[in-house]
């Protein structure tokens, strides 16, 4: 179950921290947004060092689809009820900026950087799309309506953004990464301010960003009230046709396009982490239906952070930790999501105002619906009763037959068969292993 860009790309290896050290700023993650981060702070000759618990990119970056563009679903309509037109334009242009940023990284970089049109499409709804124009005029964006896409079933249209891209994520980090001052295997243990504790050493800085995917304090912000996960799963397809953009489905339940040189990668089957959904099954049954000549190459699943408001959380842990600062929350738009996170918190850490910083704030209000859903959901799994429980907060485990792993409903962590860590936002295996009926 690796994904396409694991088999194809050889990441350079980092030694383990040992002793202490200080650095103007210091990363915690080594994913793509850690990356990001310590390269823009790294351009603007501020001395950088990140730290990843295992490998640089081994979490969520090595599993992303890697479509890098503004457009976020049919969002931008709920944007302007939730946030009026000035912080929904600013998170346009935000978007837009990041793609921008891609490109000009790209230039120096051999990564399969390719400029795509996006689309969202719907399989029901022509007004939806024509609601999301209008407010994409409204705000100054040149958004089409599109008819007649490639796909293999009828459709109402689509609302195309323009030159957008993708690229190969992990040769994208093999480029991004030279250069920066990194150390692997190096989990941290403890977080007090402007410290670090480690296995074999301590590091204080001036400023700490948390790029954990989904963050690791707990006691601060309230994360495990205003996020939720979900899984959502891939096949990589030769013999498919070439669709020639990027393509998803409004709908939440619905199917993603997009070719990687002679393969289609056709995503879909999502569901929140520990839930039920259909996974892989409905993928193969979508390929046996539109596809049937075309044979499978590689399957693997992706995890995405859902916020409260469809907006991530990039800027001050909490009001109550100086220094220390987050990038979670990215919804299913994790490579735009992370280039975001790297121009704010960049601007942020150095003291430099950001024109996208009020947007993104993690101290905006937590009062929206989804909220009670995800109370609701912790205190079910709280009092479900069952021996296999998350170290993170004690929610009941779920197993989950698809990927051979207990999944934590709650907050979304994820432990393998035998118990070891695959997910956070816990930070250990599970004790003893796993043991018991799967259920």
């Amino acid at each position: 179950m690796d994904s396409l860009w694991t088999q194809e790309t050889q990441l350079p290896r980092f030694r383990r921290l040992r002793g202490e050290l200080h650095t103007d700023i210091l990363i915690i993650g080594g994913g793509l947004t850690g990356l990001l981060c310590a390269r823009r702070l790294a351009e603007m000759g501020v001395e950088t060092v990140l730290v990843e618990a295992s490998t640089i990119c081994s979490g969520v970056t090595k599993n992303t689809t890697a479509k890098i563009t503004s457009q976020h679903g049919l969002l931008y309509h709920k944007l302007i009820r939730r946030f009026g037109p000035e912080r929904t334009r600013m998170y346009l242009e935000c978007g837009e900026a990041a793609v921008g940023e891609y490109r000009r990284l790209c230039a120096g970089i051999d990564c399969g950087f390719q400029e795509r049109d996006s689309y969202i499409y719907s399989r029901s709804s022509r007004n939806k799309l024509e609601r999301e124009l209008r407010v994409l005029e409204a705000l100054g964006f040149s958004a089409e309506y599109a008819e007649n896409l490639p796909l293999p079933f009828p459709t109402a249209g689509a609302v195309r953004f323009p030159r957008q891209a993708q690229i190969d994520p992990l040769r994208f980090a093999a480029g991004l990464v030279d250069g920066l001052k990194v150390y692997e295997h190096t989990p941290v243990l403890e977080l007090a301010p402007y410290t670090a504790t480690v296995p074999d050493g301590k590091i204080t800085a001036k400023a700490i960003i948390v790029c954990t995917h989904f963050p690791i304090l707990n006691k601060h912000g309230s994360y495990f009230l205003k996020m939720y996960q979900r899984r959502s799963y891939v096949l990589a397809l030769q013999g498919a046709p070439d669709v020639g953009g990027m393509y998803l489905d409004e709908a939440e339940d619905g199917l993603s396009f997009r070719n990687a040189g002679e393969l289609l990668l056709l995503g879909g089957g999502g569901h929140r982490t520990g839930g039920h959904g259909g996974g892989w099954y409905e993928l193969e049954r979508i390929t046996e239906r539109y596809y049937p000549g075309a044979k499978e190459r590689n399957r693997w699943a992706a995890q995405d952070c859902i916020t409260l408001d469809g907006v991530p959380y990039i800027g001050a842990y909490s009001g109550r930790t100086r220094g220390l600062y987050v990038a979670t929350g990215f919804n299913k738009w994790g490579m735009t999501s992370a280039m975001a996170a790297a121009m704010i918190l960049a601007d942020l850490v150095t003291g430099r105002n950001n024109p996208y910083a009020a947007v993104f704030s993690p101290s905006r209000s937590m009062l929206r619906p989804q909220l009670a859903v995800n109370a609701g959901q912790a205190v079910l799994h709280l009092l479900t009763p069952t021996a296999r429980r998350c170290p993170h907060m004690g929610c009941a485990l779920k197993w989950n037959p698809r990927e051979r792993t207990w999944d934590c409903p709650c907050h979304g962590s994820r432990f393998t068969e035998d118990g070891k860590l695959i997910d956070n936002p816990a930070t250990g295996d599970l004790k003893g292993g796993s043991t018991g009926e799967k259920s």
